[in-house]
């Protein structure tokens, strides 16, 4: 028994031995934490919530509200009327006498409860709230799809700053062998001081653009951080491969996938915002109607010629009011009219962008599915003109050491080798980086957006 727990314990800790410590990603894992951490992803969310708030907030104003008053007078100077003096026995007639009338103190409390029983702005205002919830959904979905891009796009830099720097470390190895090698054939006599200088000169171009890719390494992992919701400077660890990263982003069936615009989510904004310009109109119209509300009271109040409001003997007199206000709009010397045209034509006018938005999606497709396909064909290109660079460097390393070519030709034939170097590793961003692309626009990627609706 002691002995099975003892495997057990070993079991559970090889287990925790073999998962990535905190703060390592793969492309996948980096996309998913960002999409809960990224500032603006977190925002968002707050703005859903905030939209949910406030459509309870306009259906609630046509519900029963009930509102209390406390009020309290001291007449310091009391007012006097005068009343005829024959009213009173002996009063002459013709003479006034002076009376003050009540009491100097007043104390009253009221409640009183109130409903919309019509008024057709608050009906629009109801019919409103979905589209404003949608608006925020669809809000929060195209923040989302732009963190996912960015986030892949800082991914993909990262690892095209860490190859350049394994690539640069290579050459440098490379050229300080060739370098010391014919330093030695100079120094025997048996070479020119030229091609020792041109060697020490591709190798100085090298070690700078080495240096660079090391600070540049550190600048895109920071970007990386920040799209990623970490502080800039966290110990993030990349796990991924960036040639086995762009294999899998190799995927020309993704030009196949049948596009539906009312999933895109740009189409969906544009479409919010016509919807928005609808509802104004029928609100503008809305204003010509009348509207009925109703209220009921009740109070009680209490006079004393001292504030003794608050002892149990004060006697205090109820009293309750029920009542209707109906408003009904008749003349407004063309205002509601001119409003309502106003309104309407901001509605055809948001129809025609709607139209619009429509092409212009359509035609952003035809360029991302075209930029995907010339990435691929680039890095497949970039990928035989590397083979080639390689093979004509290597030959004119055997030539020059055998003193068939020059140092000239070997420093052209070495150029030629860094530059497609950088164009193949260049490529492999672009073709990551076009897929994502592609992906945003048909808004087909495989990660869950968990985007409430």
């Amino acid at each position: 028994m002691k002995h099975n727990f003892l495997i057990f314990l070993l079991f559970i800790a090889g287990s925790s031995m073999a998962q990535d410590p905190p703060g390592n990603f793969s492309l996948n894992e980096a996309i998913a934490f960002a999409l809960e951490n990224n500032y603006s992803a977190v925002n968002a969310d707050r703005d859903i919530i905030a939209a949910k708030k406030q459509k309870w907030e306009t259906i609630a104003a046509g519900l029963p509200q009930i509102d209390g008053a406390i009020s309290y007078q001291n007449q310091l100077k009391q007012p006097v009327s005068q009343i005829p003096a024959e009213f009173f026995d002996g009063g002459e007639p013709g003479t006034f006498v002076p009376i003050v009338f009540g009491q100097a103190q007043q104390a009253t409390a009221v409640a009183t409860l109130t409903q919309k029983i019509f008024d057709g702005s608050y009906i629009v205002g109801v019919q409103a709230t979905k589209t404003f919830l949608d608006y925020s959904a669809n809000n929060k979905e195209k923040t989302l799809l732009d963190i996912r891009k960015a986030v892949t796009e800082a991914y993909g830099n990262v690892l095209l700053a860490q190859e350049s720097i394994s690539i640069f470390e290579k050459n440098i190895t490379n050229l300080e062998k060739n370098l010391f090698e014919t330093t030695k054939i100079h120094e025997n006599g048996l070479g020119d001081e030229e091609s020792v200088e041109q060697l020490q000169i591709t190798l100085s171009s090298v070690d700078n653009q080495l240096k660079n890719a090391v600070r540049l390494k550190k600048i895109t992992l920071q970007m990386l951080n920040l799209v990623m919701g970490n502080a800039i400077d966290s110990p993030t660890k990349l796990t991924e491969d960036l040639d086995k990263l762009t294999q899998e982003q190799l995927e020309p069936g993704l030009l196949e996938t049948q596009f539906n615009i009312e999933n895109n989510v740009d189409f969906k904004l544009a479409n919010n915002l016509n919807e928005q310009r609808y509802f104004e109109w029928k609100l503008a119209k809305s204003r010509a109607l009348p509207t009925l509300n109703a209220f009921v009271n009740y109070g009680s109040s209490a006079f004393a010629d001292n504030f003794n409001f608050l002892d149990s003997n004060q006697k205090w007199f109820d009293f309750s009011i029920l009542g209707f206000d109906l408003n009904i709009p008749l003349f407004s010397s063309g205002k509601r009219s001119a409003s309502t045209a106003r309104a309407k034509i901001a509605f055809e006018k948001t129809k025609t962008q709607l139209t619009e938005a429509e092409e212009q999606i359509r035609l952003q497709l035809e360029s991302a599915k075209s930029n995907y396909i010339m990435a691929i064909e680039q890095y497949e290109t970039f990928k035989e003109n590397l083979a080639l660079a390689e093979r004509i460097e290597k030959k004119n390393q055997i030539k020059y050491f055998e003193g068939i070519a020059s140092s000239f030709e070997l420093r052209q034939a070495q150029t030629q080798l860094y530059d497609a170097q950088q164009g193949f590793l260049q490529s492999m961003v672009e073709v990551i980086n076009n897929k994502v692309g592609l992906e945003t626009i048909l808004n087909s990627g495989e990660i869950s957006l968990g985007v409430e609706k």
